[in-house]
């Protein structure tokens, strides 16, 4: 079992993050739960790379002076599995938000969803969610979009190593990417949809890697929680 030293001195933890937690939840959970586990005053704790909270899977959490490193696991590759739903678009690219608009699938074969993915590979300008974290002229993109207020959203260049579709059920299309960091796969959801000629959004994400990290040896929050030595 892990000490109050260890953690100090630092440790990655691979958290599997739960639906409808924010990233910042679980570092929060952690720290909480560590600094009272061990009658720890302060210890820093971080993640290295935001998962939106519709989103599960892979968080590599630091603590103590790991957190040093995490700029350096940010960077690395990402793999993530999900599922958009062909047909229709949500302002959020996600379904954090209602439908509000819906297009024509007659023309859609799965030949041409195949094909399309090709469209995606290499590096591609990308144009984040207006729904995201993402800071512009000092406020979060999402305090735009909940007050209504249009914003300009810069595009952004991201590279896509793999978009290989995995299978099709009516309209909906499970997918697995391999990216670089930065790359919103809310934003690929809806281009895709654009490359159809229709629309789509995401109905399900989940991250799978982070570099040679994998989410099949990560714990669950609880799992975490039952590690550590109790009063």
């Amino acid at each position: 079992m892990l000490t109050a030293e260890d953690y100090l001195s630092g440790q990655i933890l691979l958290i599997d993050k739960p639906l409808h937690w924010t990233s910042f939840q679980v570092v929060n959970k952690l720290r909480y739960e560590i600094k009272k586990a061990f009658n720890i005053k302060k210890i820093k704790v971080g993640h290295a790379g935001t998962l939106d909270p519709l989103a599960t899977g892979l968080l590599v959490i630091c603590t103590g002076k790991m957190t040093k490193q995490i700029d350096s696991f940010q960077g690395q590759i990402k793999e993530y599995t999900g599922t958009l739903v062909l047909g229709s678009t949500t302002p959020s690219f996600d379904l954090e938000t209602g439908i509000n608009e819906t297009f024509s699938t007659s023309h859609i074969t799965q030949d041409l969803i195949h094909q399309t993915t090709k469209q995606f590979i290499g590096e591609i300008a990308q144009v984040p969610p207006v729904f995201s974290a993402l800071k512009q002229d000092g406020k979060r993109l999402y305090q735009f979009a909940r007050a209504g207020e249009e914003v300009e959203i810069k595009s952004r260049k991201v590279t896509i190593q793999a978009f290989e579709i995995t299978k099709i059920e009516e309209l909906n299309v499970e997918f697995r990417i391999v990216c670089s960091k930065g790359t919103y796969i809310r934003s690929i959801a809806n281009d895709f949809g654009k490359a159809l000629q229709s629309g789509a959004h995401l109905s399900a994400l989940r991250r799978t890697k982070i570099g040679d990290f994998n989410v099949n040896t990560a714990e669950t929050v609880d799992d975490f929680l039952k590690n550590l030595p109790s009063e």
